[in-house]
């Protein structure tokens, strides 16, 4: 069984999001959290809490607790959001363009427990 989270409109490149999630594509809940605790990105903090929420889904679909270390990120995936242009006054009158990007951030959790017994 698997479960998902996201998070639209978030305030990050998704350039650098990316960096972030690669840390914690493939790993359990418990270790992804760990790490993303003690990494020093902006981006880590929104993807921590979107892993959180895609952990309670999973419970909440599966009507009975579970442990974070049985539940492991199977995508994690960090699209372009919508971008905001703002404007930089520079010399003569010139102003240049300031893009503001955002990201979506989506996570998809699984319980490897049961797709351990499925596989046997």
């Amino acid at each position: 069984m698997e479960a998902r989270a996201s998070a639209r409109h978030v305030r990050v490149p998704p350039r650098k999001a990316r960096l972030v999630a690669d840390l914690v594509r493939g790993k359990t809940v418990e270790d992804a959290v760990d790490i993303l605790k003690f990494t020093p990105k902006v981006a880590a903090v929104y993807i921590g809490k979107v892993v959180v929420a895609a952990m309670h889904n999973l419970a909440e679909e599966l009507d009975h607790p579970i442990e974070p270390n049985e539940i492991g990120i199977k995508k994690i995936f960090i699209d372009e959001g919508r971008t905001m242009y703002r404007i930089h006054p520079r010399a003569q009158g010139r102003a240049y363009r300031i893009r503001k990007r955002s990201s979506h951030i989506t996570v998809v959790v699984e319980d490897m427990a049961k797709e351990e017994k499925k596989k046997k």
